[in-house]
């Protein structure tokens, strides 16, 4: 691991959308527990780094994050940024009532929004695609990792009701 490359756009951007991420977090009005606050939180971080440690880097190794292809300083910042994404996905999934009929709605907006993120991501070399990867691959990718995490927060809300009415 390098402590920093260049520090350039890349690092500059990560440095302030890492901090408007964690700002949203704590100034939004609080609508999930402690709890799904730090679940959700946790489930942004594991699914990024699950990712980017498979597809990102390792034997695939399709794109790059930052000015090198070996670990640094700011990748930390760069996954310190699924965080807020895990919360405002279960934020916004409480704050609509997303129920079975909105499912997919909410999914696909989510992916579009995360294709979106990371073509911007590309646009300020935070990520450099290689060995012929495209953004529309990360398509499928996002709508079963963001299926995925709707189902995990439809568990979580479920066993946290069961587990308030046990105890009333």
């Amino acid at each position: 691991m390098i402590w920093i490359g260049t520090f350039d756009i890349n690092e500059i951007s990560l440095i302030i959308f890492t901090i408007i991420g964690y700002l949203l977090v704590f100034i939004m009005p609080k609508r999930l527990s402690r709890e799904v606050t730090c679940l959700s939180m946790l489930c942004g971080v594991s699914t990024g780094l699950l990712f980017d440690f498979t597809i990102g880097g390792g034997i695939l190794d399709f794109y790059r994050q930052n000015d090198t292809n070996h670990y640094e300083l700011f990748d930390v910042f760069y996954y310190l940024l699924f965080a807020p994404f895990g919360y405002f996905f279960m934020y916004f999934y409480d704050r609509l009532h997303i129920n079975k009929r909105t499912f997919i709605y909410y999914i696909t907006t989510w992916s579009l929004v995360a294709m979106a993120v990371q073509w911007v991501f590309t646009l300020l070399h935070v990520l450099t695609y290689q060995h012929h990867y495209k953004l529309i691959y990360s398509l499928p990718i996002f709508l079963v990792t963001q299926s995925v995490t709707g189902i995990y927060y439809c568990f979580i809300r479920r066993d946290r009701k069961e587990t308030l009415e046990d105890a009333s």
